[in-house]
């Protein structure tokens, strides 16, 4: 009996580094499916970078990858939009991968009368933008988020996330955020496709209960919660679901014997 195909689905921070350090034993991981010919990609809620830019910041931290392996909201966000209405326009609150992601799938970016306000990661907001957003919502643009991240943790603390500033915008405008970053099963599902898997032949490792654990049980993928990242055991009691497996870090999915070898 052929063994089953598996393909990963990979969060990164909390997963595969925390700040400017590798966690151990991701590189080891990341070498053993690229070894076995194992399909991966890599999953991120930050839409400020390029896969371009993250393949730079894996290499400059000694995994070496290539723009296939990774995914990001920005990415998810421009394909859906481009689906919903093929060349339109946008005003956005974000950064290069977003606004790069946009122009990739045809998407003209506006400061006036746009079909939707997009709000991604960034930190170059300001209160004049978010009036602005808010008119155009207001007059009929459609609020979209890009992920719905509350908070975005830095060195020595947090920086409002995309979540908080959608929240402003809803809370101004009344109007509903669409978002679309993961746990959303609209960048999940994209994610699986990209890499040519079914659901059942998907698993989604991740640090997050509320993000990518959800996510993936809400499509049917085995999930994967490391603890090196956001969650701890303890956490786990504020939760009516749980992980299919819980490991301390993703070295621990690397067999026993190709450790021993090495």
């Amino acid at each position: 009996m052929s063994k089953e195909k598996k393909g990963y689905l990979i969060d990164m921070d909390g997963v595969i580094y925390r700040g400017k350090e590798l966690i151990p034993g991701a590189k080891e991981f990341i070498n053993y499916l690229i070894k076995t010919d194992t399909p991966f990609m890599f999953l991120t809620n930050n839409s400020q970078r390029t896969r371009r830019d993250v393949v730079t910041k894996l290499e400059r931290l000694g995994i070496k990858v290539g723009v296939e392996h990774v995914f990001t909201c920005a990415m998810a966000t421009a394909r859906f939009l481009s689906e919903q209405k093929p060349n339109g326009t946008a005003y956005v609150m974000g950064e290069g991968g977003l606004l790069s992601a946009l122009h990739v799938n045809n998407f003209s970016v506006v400061d006036q009368d746009p079909d939707y306000v997009v709000v991604g990661k960034g930190r170059t907001m300001n209160f004049e933008m978010l009036e602005k957003a808010a008119q155009m919502v207001m007059n009929g643009a459609k609020l979209i988020a890009t992920n719905p991240d509350p908070i975005c943790p830095i060195p020595g603390g947090i920086r409002p996330g995309c979540g908080a500033i959608v929240a402003m915008l809803e809370k101004a405008t009344g109007k509903e955020a669409f978002s679309v970053g993961k746990p959303s099963p609209i960048m999940m599902r994209m994610a699986r496709k990209e890499i040519g898997l079914t659901a059942s032949e998907t698993v989604m490792i991740g640090d997050t209960m509320d993000t990518d654990i959800i996510g993936g049980l809400q499509l049917g993928y085995e999930t994967v919660l490391v603890l090196s990242g956001n969650t701890s055991m303890s956490d786990l009691n504020d939760y009516a679901f749980r992980p299919t497996n819980i490991i301390n870090t993703v070295g621990d999915l690397i067999p026993k014997k190709l450790k021993k070898a090495s």
